[in-house]
């Protein structure tokens, strides 16, 4: 019987559910996707508030994975792996997500195990730790023992790889490279965190937006086809899109994103001194023009011991079933250091 893994990932808006066998190859994904429970649900924080939220999402949950496993009734279901944000590997919890209305610590995969008591391997771990797994297992990361994993979504994430395992600190939360600082000082941006100056604040899809506004108020430049374009409409395809038409707001925004995530990275290769670097998410599809001048900068910014060789490269995931894919690859992780 053929051996698979569910994988779930619980992005802002939707969680994404699917079936992936040892290969990588998605067999079956839930369409359309699960609603993620919305902080707006409990603005309070309220505990009970949390619990009924919380209890509803499971029961969905539970639904749609017996749905899955349903719909291949011929393979052997091996484990459950879950992608989330603020997940702690180590406790198999969802601590204080801020995008999320679930009050304090919960413990997300125990009550996803006590629904599917037959299925033993059910582990929980960060979004971007998961990309990295999968990265390491189906993609470019293949054979490499060292590389790190930058997501570029609403948010930056990042996932490390040090000698083929991902590293989760002491307490399931090293990697934040997205908190790092970069424009250290009150006049660093604002991030989401709270805190001022972090490469999230800059080189996020979120940061990129922010630059585009902030270059268009530099430049004066109400010629620019994205002076026309509400903030709240903003992306990185139309920014690229722009660049691509050879309007110079775009352009320079790439640059300045670009020159900051190559500072930035610089000071991950001297922590960690990895093989390659991934890029994965919205902004990384924008290519030469992000990549070119992260790779420049990094360069610039790097001890002569580590220049020229370190890789930048894209992820060689799908983009449309990298979280499912990342979010099973721990199952394929764990049942490997089990044997």
């Amino acid at each position: 019987m053929k051996k698979v893994a569910i994988g779930i990932d619980i992005g802002g808006t939707n969680t994404a559910l699917g079936i992936v066998d040892e290969s990588g190859n998605v067999l079956y994904t839930k369409s359309p996707q699960v609603p993620t429970p919305k902080k707006e649900e409990n603005p309070k924080g309220d505990q009970n508030k949390s619990d009924e939220i919380l209890g509803r999402y499971i029961d969905v949950l539970e639904t749609e994975i017996k749905s899955a496993m349903n719909a291949i009734p011929d393979m052997e279901v091996v484990g459950i792996g879950i992608g989330a944000p603020n997940g702690n590997y180590y406790n198999g919890t969802i601590e204080f997500a801020p995008n999320l209305p679930f009050v304090g610590v919960v413990n997300f995969a125990e009550l996803i195990q006590s629904k599917f008591p037959q299925i033993k391997v059910v582990r929980l771990t960060n979004d971007a730790n998961a990309a990295a797994l999968g990265e390491m297992i189906y993609g470019g990361g293949k054979g490499m023992k060292n590389f790190v994993m930058i997501t570029l979504g609403t948010g930056l994430g990042s996932g490390i790889i040090v000698d083929g395992d991902l590293v989760y600190g002491h307490d399931g939360f090293a990697g934040e490279c997205g908190h790092t600082t970069i424009v250290p000082g009150p006049n660093g941006r604002v991030c989401g965190c709270g805190a001022r100056g972090h490469l999230e604040a800059y080189c996020s899809a979120t940061g990129i937006k922010r630059t585009v506004y902030e270059l268009l108020a530099e430049y004066n430049d109400s010629e620019s086809q994205l002076a026309k374009v509400p903030y709240v409409d903003m992306t990185a395809k139309i920014v690229f899109d722009a660049a691509e038409k050879g309007d110079m707001i775009a352009q320079k925004t790439f640059e300045v994103t670009g020159k900051l995530l190559g500072e930035g990275l610089a000071n991950t290769v001297a922590h960690l001194s990895p093989e390659a670097i991934f890029l994965f998410g919205g902004a990384a599809a924008a290519g030469d023009y992000i990549f070119k001048p992260t790779k420049e900068n990094l360069e610039k910014n790097l001890l002569p011991i580590f220049r020229d060789k370190v890789q930048i490269l894209p992820s060689e995931l799908s983009a449309g079933s990298a979280a499912i894919v990342g979010a099973s690859a721990l199952v394929w992780k764990e049942l490997e250091k089990m044997e």
